[in-house]
């Protein structure tokens, strides 16, 4: 493998097993983290906090060994903890958009440790038009919202308006449709 080759190589490291995340996810999976880190970057202008989007590890138990995940889009403002291409703090807000190859590690493994990590909001994607929305309460994860896209104006069930925003960042909202822009 050529230096080019290994350098686009991505993995995760859960219980000391490496998961490599070759090949890369569907198309969709980038536009709709895509969306999503768009819309929160704009609504933290002028803030100490900072969104990465697939390319920042979350060493989540540094003092216990060397795991990490690569959350799809991270929300974090504790920048003490950020070094090289890691961070071993706290995030504020992680995403994972499923792809075949993830998806049940993202709603169990992950999910865990985010819950035991305390990331205080957990929100979990689907390319095919849901997303759930998880906020740790005295330390477990509970579903607050789920939604499913409608974005047929004549249905009634339509949805593709509804409004969401971050819990502990209430001025960042998104409209479900503007999740899946450009997905079809």
């Amino acid at each position: 493998m050529g230096l080019a080759e290994s350098e686009h190589k991505k993995d995760e490291k859960i219980n000391g097993i490496v998961y490599n995340m070759s090949p890369a996810p569907g198309y969709r999976h980038g536009i709709i983290n895509g969306n999503i880190y768009a819309i929160i970057k704009q609504g933290l202008k002028n803030s100490i906090c900072l969104v990465s989007i697939e390319n920042l590890d979350f060493k989540y138990h540094p003092e216990k060994n060397d795991d990490y995940v690569c959350p799809d889009v991270m929300l974090i403002c504790d920048r003490k903890h950020l070094k090289g291409s890691s961070y071993s703090g706290v995030p504020k807000f992680i995403v994972e958009t499923l792809s075949p190859s993830t998806a049940k590690r993202d709603r169990a493994e992950k999910k865990d440790i985010y819950e035991k990590a305390g990331v205080e909001e957990y929100w979990i994607v689907s390319p095919q038009g849901a997303v759930e929305i998880y906020y740790l309460e005295e330390g477990r994860y509970i579903l607050e919202q789920s939604y499913i896209l409608q974005d047929d104006k004549e249905e009634e069930d339509y949805n593709a308006e509804a409004e969401i925003c971050l819990r502990e960042f209430p001025h960042i909202k998104m409209a479900l449709g503007e999740i899946f822009e450009g997905v079809e």
